[in-house]
């Protein structure tokens, strides 16, 4: 059995860290700084933008243009929790297309 969060971990964070990346290096930012940005490594960054980390799952509209709103939010400064909540954002986008997910993050049932 596969739980919500663990599907979140090694599926849709590396996915939504794969697009942000790659949305961040189109606008003209460094792979250096868009490490910065994102909390991982320059590495990190070059695997993302030649497909070689995060899963590359077919994305809905609605996905795209938050990643889009997301990117203006970080070029624009966001961090800390207002960085948390856009990759949330994504997270719940991602598991709503995702029909082998129930549930949302923190949902507990007795």
């Amino acid at each position: 059995m596969i739980f919500p969060c663990e599907k979140a971990v090694w599926y849709y964070l590396p996915q939504i860290r794969a697009d942000l990346a790659k949305e961040l290096v189109k606008t003209g930012m460094t792979q250096s700084s868009a490490a910065k940005k994102l909390g991982v490594t320059p590495a990190a960054v070059s695997q993302y933008l030649h497909k070689k980390r995060g899963g590359q799952t077919i994305k809905s509209r609605v996905y795209k243009q938050e990643i889009r709103n997301a990117v203006d939010k970080i070029s624009e400064g966001a961090e800390g929790d207002a960085l948390y909540a856009i990759v949330c954002k994504c997270c719940q986008i991602l598991k709503k297309n995702d029909q082998d997910v129930g549930g949302q993050c923190g949902d507990v049932t007795d």
